[in-house]
C-alpha cells in the first residue's frame, strides 16, 4: 500500500509497503519518528484510507464495506489500545471496558459476566467502581486492555501500549499482551518505540520512510532476539543513542 497526505507539499507517508500478519501472530512495528508507524496502524484499523493498495483482514476489505458495516465491522473485529489510555473520565472501570458491548446492545447479564471474567484475569476486580482519574496508570492500561479484550476482536492494534508507564507496569501490560496472544490466539500488532517491549513479540518489522527496513523474528532467548533488535535500531538510525546500555530484567 502506499499512502500520501496531500498538502501545500505531498508527503509520502507508506511508500509501496507490503505486509503479512498470520493468525495469531505477536508483531511489533519499530522505526524512528515520522516513519509511517502510527500510519500503518491507523490504516489498518480502518480510520486512515490508502492511497494505493488494499487491506484484507481474514478475506474480508474493510474498505469496500458500506459506512454501517464498516463500523460494526471496526467494533467487532478490532481491539485498540493507546498510549494515553483513552478511558471516558466520567465512566467508571467497569463502565469503560463494558463500553463496545453497550455500543453492540448486548445483554446486560451477559455484559456483567465478561466483566467478572476479564476484570479477573487483569487484576481490576477491587477497582471496578472507580474512575480513571483514582486509578494509577498502570491500572488504566490495563482497563483499556480489558475494553479492547472484551468483545473478543480478531486483531489488537497497540500504539505505544507501554509509552506512559514506568517499567514495572510496562511489563505487566506486555505479559498481559503476551498471554492473551497466547491463550485466545488474538492477533496483535503493536508499534513501540521501546526494544524491551518488542522483544515480547514473535517478529518485529523495522520500517524506514514508509518504506520496509528489516525484519526478524524471536529465538529461544528473549536476551538475544533484544540484542539482534537493538543491532538493527542501530543500523536504522534515529533516537537510539542510549540504547547500548539497557538491559533486560
Amino acid at each position: 500500500m502506499t499512502k500520501v497526505y496531500e498538502g501545500k507539499v505531498a508527503h509520502l507517508a507508506i511508500n509501496q509497503l507490503s505486509l503479512e500478519v498470520e493468525k495469531g501472530e505477536f508483531i511489533a512495528v519499530m522505526g524512528p519518528s515520522g516513519s509511517g508507524k502510527t500510519t500503518l496502524l491507523n490504516i489498518i484499523s480502518t480510520i486512515d484510507i490508502p492511497t494505493s493498495g488494499d487491506i484484507l483482514i481474514n478475506g474480508t476489505n474493510p474498505l469496500h464495506l458500506a459506512k454501517n458495516d464498516l463500523s460494526l465491522f471496526r467494533r467487532r473485529q478490532l481491539g485498540f489500545v493507546f498510549q494515553d489510555f483513552n478511558l471516558l473520565p466520567a465512566l467508571t472501570v467497569e463502565e469503560n471496558m463494558v463500553l463496545p458491548l453497550t455500543l453492540d446492545g448486548q445483554p446486560v447479564e451477559l455484559m456483567k459476566e465478561k466483566v467478572r471474567e476479564i476484570a479477573e484475569h487483569l487484576d481490576l476486580t477491587a477497582i471496578l467502581e472507580k474512575r480513571p482519574s483514582e486509578i494509577s496508570g498502570g491500572q488504566a492500561q490495563r482497563t483499556a486492555i480489558g475494553r479492547a479484550l472484551i468483545h473478543e476482536p480478531a486483531i489488537i492494534l497497540a500504539d505505544e501500549p507501554t509509552g506512559n508507564l514506568d517499567s514495572k507496569a510496562a511489563k505487566d501490560v506486555l505479559e498481559i499482551l503476551t498471554r492473551v496472544n497466547q491463550v485466545s490466539q488474538t492477533t496483535i500488532i503493536m508499534v513501540t518505540h521501546d526494544p524491551i517491549a518488542a522483544s515480547y513479540c514473535d517478529r518485529v518489522l523495522f520500517i524506514k520512510d514508509g518504506e520496509f527496513f528489516n525484519e526478524i523474528y524471536k529465538d529461544d532467548r528473549r536476551q538475544t532476539f533484544f540484542q539482534r533488535i537493538l543491532n538493527v535500531l542501530s543500523l536504522l538510525g534515529g533516537n537510539v543513542n542510549d540504547l547500548s546500555t539497557i538491559r533486560l530484567s
